[in-house]
């Protein structure tokens, strides 16, 4: 298959990209600055510059490209940044679709389990309503913008995912330093569910959902074990062979960084993946522990 990837140098996308041309697929990139060759394609997602003509014969496009919401606190400026990262990015991707005379079979714009919001102790599949607070808009608005490719008759799949897990790099990548230096904390009372998936699983369950027609819409990308943060904890710092008996109290995660703390860190989400299990998609890594160990 062509398939065209933004966000192709990210942590996913660069992972996705590697793997689907191991396998022999075709895959072009989106750049936003001059092409360097004949795999690359420019788009200028603020200003929702994309040429149609340049995704001719693509079989499927994946956008990735987004903001990270957890590298800056949530100033003003930055909630405009997060939205537009996604909002327009997404835009201007499903309108150059929906232009198009022959366009891919499938478009699968990146999505988060953000959109559940707080779930507490409850567990939640595809089929629950939008949570509350800034994420849960976020999300909404995010997958709304993909409506014109699914005007225009394209199947369009949005992969919520969870916190993607790998021995190096993501999140674990971020708090490693942290917990070898024995500084790894719980967060709170740390009783908040963790939604997570390993980067090989996140990989193949991208390419699980470019390739299986029969999936569309929402489909949550994550493991069918979630954790409590002070489960996560405790396993983070034992495959470190490191201590972990730190708590970083709710007050202070508030006080520097204020709405992400309550929304990204102290607040959790309980997902289940019951498209994915539906649709037969074979774990590789289950565990959290398995995960962290590649």
């Amino acid at each position: 298959m062509r398939i065209a990837i933004s966000g192709a140098t990210g942590f996913i996308g660069s992972a996705l990209s590697r793997k689907l041309t191991a396998t022999g697929h075709d895959v072009h990139h989106l750049v936003r600055r001059d092409p360097r060759n004949s795999a690359e394609i420019e788009w200028h997602p603020k200003s929702g510059h994309l040429d149609p003509t340049a995704l001719t014969g693509m079989d499927a496009v994946v956008h990735l490209a987004g903001a990270g919401i957890g590298d800056r606190p949530w100033t003003a400026a930055y909630r405009r940044e997060l939205n537009d990262s996604r909002e327009l990015g997404t835009r201007t991707v499903a309108t150059a679709l929906a232009a198009m005379d022959q366009p891919p079979r499938v478009l699968v714009s990146a999505s988060a389990v953000g959109y559940y919001g707080d779930t507490g102790d409850h567990s939640v599949d595809e089929t629950a309503l939008r949570g509350k607070g800034f994420l849960a808009e976020l999300v909404e608005a995010w997958e709304a913008a993909a409506e014109p490719a699914k005007e225009a008759g394209i199947r369009v799949v949005h992969p919520r995912s969870g916190l993607v897990m790998a021995p190096t790099g993501g999140i674990a990548g971020k708090l490693r330093p942290l917990f070898r230096l024995g500084l790894g904390a719980r967060l709170g009372n740390g009783l908040q569910w963790m939604s997570w998936i390993s980067l090989h699983d996140e990989v193949a369950a991208l390419i699980k959902v470019i390739e299986d027609d029969t999936l569309s819409g929402p489909v949550n990308l994550v493991a069918p074990q979630p954790v409590r943060n002070a489960d996560f904890t405790r396993i983070f710092a034992r495959a470190l062979n490191r201590p972990a008996p730190l708590m970083v109290p709710a007050p202070v995660l508030r006080l520097a960084l204020r709405d992400l703390a309550d929304e990204a860190l102290l607040a959790g989400q309980r997902v289940r993946p019951a498209k994915l299990r539906a649709a037969g998609f074979p774990y590789r890594h289950d565990t959290l522990a398995a995960a962290l160990k590649g």
